[in-house]
């Protein structure tokens, strides 16, 4: 998949994605109000939208420059709209279950296509960014809105299925299928960093179950504990999500300046903090205060954690898998956040998913520290010492002397070690354009003795 292709699309597609997951305490709250669901069943069916969302991701994990993006794109998207639209028409609760499935189902694979795009491109951290500056401002704007326009709970999804209908015309720039010979040319090749991508993948689905548990029963916590009402809690929501934009905007602008490690260990000890006291708030201020501070940071952590996992694997794979192990963690966490506020409280609640949160900062921090990420230009490689070196190797069998394009996997790389300097001018000329067809270019490190 081209990196050089315009990034609004996969910015698009990664909004109608990532959605769901934004307006699910209204989702959760309607259900459980509407539908006469208890809150742990209303829970239930929030994880069953994000646990499918996150099947998705991980049956196109490593496909998506097998199939194109376009296309799994389109699917997923008729699937939100039509998942989601049937849910907002069913009247009963299997209807509205196995419609949510089919919806979350169709979330999970625009996200997937969106994450493998971002991992592409020439700054993935700024890319992500603009996703989650874009679905922040567009799930502000409906938690203004869906409060004042009743609806039941028919109306939260009907607006993610109208947002997947009007993301489609994107699509079109989105890229075909691969030719057959170039795609098994490039889906090939062992997942690098494979410790750091698993330890990243297992600490973001803890990271997210701890966001979501609160994130899930967050209406209620405004509602039931604070005495606020519906309108109200949507002001603050609203007015959270805002502050989550200047928060994206500001990671936008600091960029790598500082590194990932810092925004990511800092900003998640401020998120732990955040989760205790909105949990533990009894009026508007502390409610308000808890909500606002943590979902300023919330994104700010996630669009380093998104660019960190897209670092590891310039084809987008461990973004795909770290995605999607972060949508399992999201899926728990309506269910854990109604199971633990129910049994314990939402004081104790917060306090622990705030631990948590905090047990889980250090090994994300860690891989963010050892993996410095790759280098700024697709297709190049990192030396040793961290320097990125120019990597001018052709596939065998492709013309010989070709560089490749900006985007491409990295390929292997030949050190020819000599000990005369007239040498390596020999070797050099042996594997350069005059080297014959099917020769391939080789990187040459020199070490004279």
């Amino acid at each position: 998949m081209s990196s050089r292709r315009a990034a609004w699309p996969l910015v698009a597609v990664f909004t109608a994605g990532y959605l769901a997951s934004y307006l699910l305490p209204t989702i959760v709250g309607r259900l459980s109000v509407h539908l006469g669901l208890t809150p742990a069943q209303a829970g239930l069916v929030g994880s069953a939208l994000l646990l499918s969302s996150a099947s998705a991701g991980f049956t196109l994990a490593g496909r998506v420059e097998r199939y194109g993006s376009r296309t799994p794109a389109r699917v997923g998207l008729v699937l939100a709209a039509v998942g989601y639209g049937s849910a907002a028409l069913a009247g009963s609760v299997p209807l509205v279950v196995l419609s949510v499935v089919v919806g979350g189902f169709g979330s999970g694979a625009a996200t997937a296509v969106a994450a493998a795009g971002i991992a592409a491109q020439r700054d993935p951290h700024r890319t992500s960014s603009l996703g989650l500056l874009t679905v922040s401002a567009t799930a502000g704007a409906l938690y203004l809105t869906i409060p004042h326009l009743g609806g039941g709970h028919r109306l939260p999804f009907a607006a993610i299925a109208l947002v997947a209908l009007l993301v489609w015309p994107a699509t079109t720039r989105l890229n075909g299928p691969t030719a057959p010979e170039e795609s098994t040319s490039r889906i090939t090749g062992r997942l690098p960093h494979r410790r750091s991508g698993l330890v990243l993948a297992g600490g973001m689905l803890v990271w997210s179950m701890a966001q979501n548990a609160l994130w899930g029963v967050s209406s209620r916590i405004g509602v039931v504990q604070v005495g606020l009402s519906e309108v109200t809690v949507g002001a603050v929501f609203a007015a959270a999500l805002g502050a989550g934009l200047l928060g994206v905007m500001g990671a936008g602008v600091l960029g790598a300046r500082v590194g990932r490690a810092v925004p990511i260990g800092l900003g998640t000890v401020v998120i732990a903090g955040s989760i205790v006291v909105s949990s533990s708030a009894r009026d508007l201020t502390s409610f308000a205060t808890g909500e606002i501070l943590w979902n300023t940071v919330y994104p700010v952590v996630l669009s380093y954690l998104i660019g960190l996992a897209a670092s590891l694997d310039v084809r987008g794979r461990w973004a795909v898998l770290a995605g999607s192990a972060s949508s399992v963690g999201v899926a728990c966490g309506p269910l854990l956040g109604s199971v633990l506020s129910e049994e314990a409280g939402y004081p104790a609640m917060g306090l622990i998913l705030g631990a948590a949160t905090l047990l889980v900062a250090a090994p994300v921090t860690a891989v963010a520290l050892h993996t410095g990420g790759r280098p700024l230009v697709p297709g190049s490689v990192r030396r040793r010492g961290g320097a990125p070196a120019a990597l001018l190797a052709a596939t065998t069998g492709s013309l010989s002397g070709a560089v490749p394009k900006l985007g491409s996997p990295e390929q292997a790389v030949t050190e020819l070690r000599v000990r005369r300097r007239r040498l390596v001018r020999s070797a050099i000329r042996t594997a350069g354009p005059d080297g014959g067809p099917g020769q391939s270019n080789a990187y040459a490190s020199t070490s004279d003795r």
